[in-house]
């Protein structure tokens, strides 16, 4: 008799449960698609896109697509020494570094690939003296400013903004 009992509690209790569970989902709903709404909104007079075109570090309205992007990847990858920091030892990062071209550009029309792997010690040299101005502490909290002064560096060795983007492929602080 107890076993039935218990039974019958046990069921009417999940019954409860599901109607509960039911009223909260539906009401629930309604909001869940405000909410949506919302962000759709804010999005869309923010501009953004989940997926969105590629655009330079400065924001410009100039947006590349991907089959106008040519990708240079340094060769090897770089072991530079950073600036000393409080700790005063020695810091190092190892970096691969891959720069983001428009083809589209005239001046990369000018110097094509052949002409950027051609200043490959050109383009290492500025990448050392940009790291090399921060300390590991520094280097570590800010890699977007460090690829937005390699890129400005770049553009000026350049004297052409055909270079839009710098990312690094693989980094590790020491």
């Amino acid at each position: 008799m107890k076993r039935n009992l218990l039974s019958i509690l046990i069921l009417a209790l999940l019954i409860v449960n599901i109607a509960l569970t039911a009223i909260m989902m539906f009401t629930f709903n309604s909001t869940f698609s405000k909410t949506a709404a919302l962000v759709n909104d804010i999005a869309g007079v923010l501009d953004l896109e989940v997926n969105g075109p590629v655009t330079n570090y400065e924001g410009s309205s100039n947006t590349i697509s991907l089959a106008d992007t040519v990708t240079y990847d340094l060769p090897e990858s770089m072991t530079i020494p950073l600036a000393l920091g409080d700790d005063g030892k020695a810091h190092f990062v190892m970096v691969s570094v891959s720069l983001s071209m428009d083809s589209n550009n005239a001046d990369f029309k000018n110097y094509k690939l052949e002409g950027v792997s051609e200043r490959k010690s050109l383009i290492q040299s500025e990448i050392t003296e940009v790291f090399g101005e921060y300390t590991l502490d520094e280097a570590r909290a800010d890699t977007e400013g460090l690829k937005k002064e390699i890129l400005q560096r770049l553009q000026q060795l350049f004297g052409s903004d055909f270079i839009y983007k710098v990312s690094f492929s693989e980094i590790v602080w020491q």
